[in-house]
C-alpha cells in the first residue's frame, strides 16, 4: 500500500471542514457555520477525500452521512482541533497566569441549581477565568470529555455499564425532596403524612428524563401520584409555578439550589426515601485537568460547603467511583 503522507497533504482547513459537515449534516449549514461559501466547502471536502484516498460522506436528499472512514477521520479531526484549542489556552495562561479557560460539561440539575452560584463565586475570585459551559446528558458529554473538548463534567454520577476510562469523584448527594414556596400551607402542618401531597397540585420533571422516571416510579410505589399532575421539562416553568401558586414539586433539591439558599423555596419535611444519588466531578483519566479546571473544582467544593452549612446538600467525603 502506498504511504498516504497525510501530514503533508491535510491542512487545518480540511479538518475544520470535515468537523463542520459531520456536525451539521448538510453542506449548507456547515458552510454557514464556517463562514465560507458552499462551493468552497465542497472543494475542501473533495481535496480532503483525494488526500485521504477514501470517501468521507454519503450524499442523500436530506444531507450527508459520514462513512465508516468518515467517522474515523471526524473523530481524529475533533481530537486535533481540541488539542489546538488547548494549546491556545495554555499559551494564554502563560501570558497571563491568572487567566485561563475551562471547558465544562454539566448535567441538567447541576447546570441550573448548582453552577450559577459557583460561577458567581468564581467570577469574584478569578475575574479573568473564562468558563465555556456545555449542558447535556451523560451520554452526550462523555464523548466530548474523551476527545478533549471538555475538561470536566459536573453532576450526577451514574455507574458506567463497563469500565470507560473516566475518573468519577463523588462530592455530594442529590437527594430527591418535596419542595414548596416559602409560606406554603403545607409547611405549617406538623408530622406531614405522605398522603398530604394529594391535596395539592404537583408539577414534576417530564417522564422522558431519567430523573422524571425515577420520581414517577417512586410515587407510584407509594400510591400518591395524582392522575392530573403536570409535567414539564422546563425548570424555569416549574420554578415559576412553585413561586406563584400552592403547587409542589418532587425533584432533586439541588435543582432549586439557588432558591433554597435565598429562602424563597423550602424543603417540605417529608422524607422521600431513595437510594443514594452521588454527584460530583468526572475527569478524563488519560488527560491531566488544567490548572483552571482545578480552580473551578475548588470553587465548587467551597460552594457545596456553603450549601451544606445551611443543611441543603449532604456532602460526601471525596472518593473515586
Amino acid at each position: 500500500m502506498t504511504p498516504r503522507h497525510l501530514e503533508h497533504q491535510l491542512k487545518l482547513r480540511h479538518l475544520r471542514a470535515i468537523d463542520a459537515v459531520a456536525t451539521h449534516h448538510t453542506l449548507l449549514r456547515a458552510a454557514a457555520a464556517l463562514g465560507i461559501s458552499q462551493p468552497a466547502l465542497s472543494r475542501s471536502l473533495q481535496d480532503s477525500e483525494a488526500a485521504l484516498g477514501v470517501l468521507l460522506f454519503l450524499r442523500h436528499a436530506r444531507g450527508v452521512t459520514p462513512t465508516p472512514a468518515g467517522e474515523a477521520v471526524w473523530e481524529a479531526a475533533r481530537r486535533i482541533l481540541a488539542e489546538l484549542g488547548r494549546l491556545a489556552e495554555q499559551l494564554d495562561r502563560l501570558a497571563s497566569p491568572h487567566a485561563g479557560t475551562v471547558a465544562l460539561g454539566a448535567l441538567p440539575v447541576a447546570a441550573v441549581g448548582l453552577l450559577p452560584g459557583v460561577m458567581a463565586a468564581l467570577k469574584a475570585s478569578h475575574p479573568q477565568l473564562v468558563v465555556r459551559l456545555v449542558q447535556g446528558r451523560t451520554e452526550e458529554l462523555l464523548p466530548l470529555l474523551a476527545s478533549g473538548e471538555l475538561d470536566l463534567i459536573v453532576g450526577r454520577l451514574y455507574d458506567p455499564v463497563t469500565p470507560d476510562g473516566f475518573r468519577r469523584e463523588s462530592l455530594y448527594d442529590e437527594p430527591i425532596s418535596v419542595l414548596a414556596r416559602a409560606g406554603h400551607p403545607i409547611l405549617e402542618t406538623p408530622d406531614i403524612p405522605i398522603e398530604e401531597l394529594s391535596r395539592y397540585d404537583l408539577v414534576l420533571p417530564t417522564m422522558s428524563q431519567r430523573m422524571g422516571q425515577e420520581i414517577e416510579h417512586l410515587l407510584h410505589a407509594r400510591g400518591v401520584l395524582p392522575a392530573g399532575c403536570l409535567r414539564s421539562s422546563s425548570v424555569g416553568f416549574i420554578r415559576e409555578l412553585l413561586h406563584s401558586t400552592n403547587a409542589l414539586t418532587i425533584c432533586p433539591r439541588m435543582m432549586m439550589g439557588g432558591d433554597l439558599l435565598r429562602g424563597t423555596i423550602r424543603v417540605v419535611p417529608l422524607v422521600i426515601a431513595t437510594a443514594p444519588r452521588p454527584a460530583g466531578v468526572i475527569r478524563n483519566a488519560n488527560r491531566p485537568t488544567p490548572a483552571s479546571g482545578e480552580t473551578l473544582v475548588e470553587a465548587l467544593r467551597a460552594y457545596l460547603t456553603t450549601l451544606s452549612s445551611h443543611g441543603l446538600v449532604p456532602l460526601i467525603a471525596a472518593a473515586d467511583l
